[in-house]
């Protein structure tokens, strides 16, 4: 199949990835929101999962990425990363023995033992693509990079499922600073692109709607554009 936004931008609002609510949550940033993109929701379930999976290798065909291992961030990204390396391996001719790692990484990293396995159950090896669901402040796909960096390991590119577009803490975005360390930084969908045709799709109200402007005019690394 070939790359193509649209669809998975669709796959996106058909199967409840960005959720809205009438009262704010907290995020993993501590911000207050009032939408949520939750990919958990594909993850829990295996036919959703094998679509996802297929998203992500016409989405590597498409930019001719062509990594030898896919590694997902832990945790969220952990189940990710390990279909789409199963999967990424299973469609290369004549899979031999010793020819891709299947590599997990450590929610916490293990104190004792081979220093190989401090981090991942399998170290990543050849050129790595990073898999990570979701992006707002992206700690824990920088604390990747620089666990996979200390070990000398080859970050051929970064994969985001779902960017949201927001300036950190120290007024930084997440992109520039990935670009910045040399590392091709892509997102499969952003939410300038989602959030638009979510509240044609769900009609949402209008006092959600401005939540949703104001929200951006504060943390947005970009202008979104709301006017429907």
């Amino acid at each position: 199949m070939v790359w193509k936004e649209e669809k998975f931008i669709e796959f996106i609002l058909d199967n409840n990835v960005l959720e809205f609510v009438d009262t704010p949550f907290t995020l993993k940033s501590g911000r207050l929101s009032y939408w949520y993109i939750n990919w958990r929701n594909i993850s829990e379930d295996v036919f959703l999962l094998e679509k996802l999976t297929d998203f992500i290798l016409d989405y590597v065909d498409d930019f001719n990425l062509d990594p030898d291992t896919f590694y997902g961030v832990p945790e969220g990204a952990t189940k990710l990363g390990i279909i789409t390396q199963y999967k990424w391996a299973k469609c290369h001719d004549r899979l031999k023995k010793g020819d891709f790692v299947l590599s997990m990484g450590r929610a916490l990293p293990k104190d004792h033992g081979d220093p190989k396995d401090k981090y991942f159950l399998g170290k990543p090896r050849g050129k790595v693509v990073i898999l990570e669901d979701t992006i707002t402040t992206g700690e824990s796909l920088l604390n990747t990079v620089k666990i996979m960096k200390s070990m000398n390991i080859n970050i051929g590119a970064i994969i985001c499922l779902s960017n949201r577009n927001e300036l950190r803490a120290d007024g930084k975005n997440i992109a520039d600073i990935i670009k910045d360390l040399n590392i091709k930084f892509h997102s499969m969908s952003n939410a300038i692109d989602i959030l638009p045709r979510a509240i044609k799709k769900f009609q949402l109200k209008k006092s959600l709607i401005q939540e949703i402007k104001n929200y951006f005019e504060k943390y947005g690394s970009v202008k979104l554009n709301l006017d429907t």
